[in-house]
């Protein structure tokens, strides 16, 4: 296929595109809720991917009820969860050759998400912004991380490429007008979904094949 305008500037979400965190977050949640003694499931836990913080609590303690030890539970999960990723690769496939082709194409690109991670693994030089949690009023789905990932490049948003691997996050850079590219990690793609997107591709590589045509 071939995007109906020309890239500007390309826009990411980190965790479960850049990053292989999400596999990670589920198996820290899924250890922290038997830690705490309740029943969580993996299609509960994926029914929260791409929401904040503030949205997952609420949905925690609706559904299993106000007494939960909610930030217990978080702290426990963080703790698990750091553990996992301090000790295995998980950098996606086809990440650097991708961000080496944006800097062969002099494309910028920011994170519409936040930071943790890129320090790490060497990349956060390699992009000219970050849309951090604090920096926009609305989270996924609203468009509101997207448009200031745009505003930090100082690029249309029509005029960027982003790539997500979520439900909200497709939402949130469709809404934001841009063209829009799912790589899915742990949720496969829905007729909405598909419908929000120029293309469902199988991983970074992929993309890359996109730009460089």
């Amino acid at each position: 296929m071939k995007l109906p305008r020309p890239v500007a500037a390309v826009v990411f979400d980190m965790d479960g595109v850049l990053f292989d965190t999400e596999t990670l977050y589920e198996k820290a949640a899924l250890a922290a809720a038997r830690e705490v003694g309740i029943p969580m499931t993996s299609e509960f836990f994926r029914g929260t991917v791409g929401s904040p913080w503030p949205v997952v609590r609420q949905q925690l303690l609706d559904h299993y009820g106000a007494d939960l030890a909610v930030d217990e539970l978080s702290d426990i999960s963080r703790r698990i969860f750091h553990e996992l990723a301090d000790t295995q690769q998980i950098l996606k496939p086809g990440v650097l050759e991708l961000l080496d082709l944006l800097d062969q194409l002099a494309l910028p690109r920011a994170v519409a998400t936040v930071e943790r991670h890129l320090q790490r693994h060497g990349l956060a030089g390699r992009f000219g912004g970050i849309a951090a949690h604090g920096d926009y009023a609305r989270h996924k789905p609203h468009p509101d991380p997207f448009l200031k990932a745009a505003e930090l490049l100082g690029v249309a948003p029509q005029s960027c490429l982003a790539i997500e691997d979520s439900h909200h996050g497709v939402r949130s850079a469709s809404a934001a007008g841009m063209m829009t590219v799912m790589v899915p990690d742990l949720l496969p793609a829905t007729d909405e979904i598909c419908a929000l997107c120029l293309h469902v591709a199988a991983d970074l590589h992929e993309v890359r094949r996109l730009l460089a045509t």
